[in-house]
């Protein structure tokens, strides 16, 4: 055993988290255990007072500075677990807590850290703002900042999981599957786990857009990312800790990413397994465990999930729904071509057989050709839903599988009207994924700042229930003119992305 890693052991097993947190139960999860042909648990971190483990790693943290420094006041940032977690510990211990929150953190987040007692100031529109404020606050006040993950006390505490699970868990385990943000949760786990049951394999999940530990450990040094994707919002942590990097190093034997439609995918089968429903980052090391199985053919095996939490903004749940089947495979969405003219609705609808059509999107134009936007619910595997394209396309259909496109997925199921008109000579549209935060204003402070410079032709948003959501905006410009545009966009500073090549916008909307 590493001297890093030695070094914790005492520190977790001497932990103050058991005088507010519990001993988090395993539940085995039986229709995915028979699904997967695996033995497969989830530890219960939702089961906490706050819903997720960070109560843990906030209150050693704090609980130790209470007893050596007699601290009566701490700070610290966040959009959500860890603030609720430094609240109640502060509360139990008496002290007072001030939390920086940005702007766009959801109110029932907000209002769940305000019931707690301590002090809420709102700052700027994502977490660096409010991490920026509150070390200012910290070193003006000389108040102690409470980090969310990268503190040694802190890893401890999340630890305390590890130690939990190595009791309860008398036979054979193989790997446990831990949601990895900042690290202080597998850094903690791990390194317990290492030292008792040393052949375990420890596993590191990420979302596919907040993979700062994948890049990390190709590179062989901490990567700060340049943006992270806000859906599991409770592991967007741009960089991995210091401290939670130096463990990880050496516990980690393997990590895997997942996208949006996989995480959601795990929220369903979480509430199949539980009668709960686990926040995006509650579900992501489930995910990460089913797709892992798949790739390395693993069968037999005892394996476990971090159920990390509950705290699930209500908003996001029709988003989780909608994308959920097309994570199981269970749906697949189509750009499909038919003649312009009458009985070619009724013969598609023939050729797809008695299968529960989910989405159909149709807008006549003047071309021969009309564009369908079709969902299609297959039950069935993998295998089935080859079949059912090279049957369509047997039938001299001519179609694309949009099921992976994020533009069909959040902006074209949602929107009507068409193409745009003819444009005039030189000038064309320009389309781009623009990154609003959830925030009164949001849109205005947007036009405001384009200073009606550009012709915006086309417009879609849809709140999506996260801290930021998609717009996809058109500008009518003259042609050349779109580096002139994108640097006005980088001036506002909202993050974007260019899209007039996505193939469901050339299809549909152009």
């Amino acid at each position: 055993m590493k001297k890093i890693v030695k070094k914790y052991i005492s520190s977790i097993e001497n932990s103050k988290v058991y005088e507010v947190a519990n001993i988090s139960e395993l539940t085995k999860a039986e229709s995915i255990s028979k699904e997967f042909k695996n033995i497969i648990y989830l530890k219960r971190e939702d089961l906490q007072p706050t819903h997720s483990f960070k109560i843990r790693g906030a209150y050693n943290k704090i609980a130790h500075l209470f007893a050596d420094k007699k601290v009566q006041e701490v700070a610290t940032a966040s959009a959500g677990n860890h603030a609720q977690g430094v609240a109640y510990s502060a509360k139990a211990l008496g002290i007072n807590a001030t939390i920086f929150m940005p702007k766009t953190t959801p109110a029932i987040k907000v209002n769940a850290v305000k019931s707690l007692k301590a002090k809420v100031i709102l700052v700027g529109n994502n977490f660096d703002d409010a991490l920026k404020a509150s070390r200012i606050f910290c070193k003006e006040r000389k108040i102690s900042f409470i980090h969310p993950f990268d503190d040694p006390l802190v890893i401890a505490g999340q630890g305390t999981v590890g130690m939990e699970i190595a009791n309860q868990f008398p036979e054979k385990l193989y790997a446990i599957f831990v949601a990895v943000g900042g690290g202080g949760l597998i850094a903690g786990i791990g390194s317990y786990l290492k030292a008792k049951l040393p052949n375990v394999k420890i596993i590191g999940v990420e979302a596919e857009d907040s993979a700062g530990l994948n890049a990390s450990m190709k590179a062989g040094k901490r990567i700060k990312l340049k943006e992270v994707g806000l859906f599991a919002d409770g592991a967007a942590a741009k960089q991995i800790g210091k401290h939670n990097y130096e463990l990880i190093t050496e516990i980690l034997d393997d990590s895997i990413t997942v996208n949006t439609d996989e995480i959601c995918a795990a929220v369903k089968d979480t509430f199949i397994e539980t009668r709960t429903v686990p926040e995006p980052t509650g579900a992501l090391a489930l995910a990460g465990l089913k797709k892992y199985i798949k790739q390395k053919g693993i069968k037999k095996k005892n394996l476990i999930a971090t159920y990390c939490g509950s705290n699930l903004n209500f908003e996001s749940l029709s988003h989780i729904v909608e994308r959920s089947k097309i994570g199981e495979k269970k749906e697949i969405i189509l750009g499909i071509n038919i003649p312009e003219k009458k009985g070619s609705f009724k013969k598609l609808c023939k050729d797809i057989g008695l299968k529960n059509i989910t989405e159909f999107s149709y807008r006549k134009d003047l071309s021969s050709s009309a564009k369908i936007l079709l969902g299609i619910e297959l039950q069935e595997k993998r295998k089935a839903k080859e079949m059912f394209l090279k049957s369509l396309r047997s039938k001299k259909y001519v179609l694309s599988d949009l099921s992976n496109d994020e533009i069909a997925k959040k902006h074209l199921k949602f929107m009507n009207g068409g193409r745009g008109p003819k444009l005039e000579s030189g000038l064309i549209e320009e389309v781009y994924n623009v990154d609003f935060p959830e925030k009164p204003g949001a849109l205005l402070e947007f036009l405001t700042m384009l200073k009606d410079n550009w012709d915006i032709s086309l417009f879609h948003y849809k709140n999506q229930g996260a801290i930021y959501g998609g717009a996809l905006v058109g500008f009518t410009i003259k042609k050349g003119e779109h580096k002139k545009l994108e640097r006005d966009l980088l001036r506002i500073s909202y993050p974007f992305a260019r899209e007039t090549d996505n193939f469901g916008y050339k299809a549909f909307l152009k």
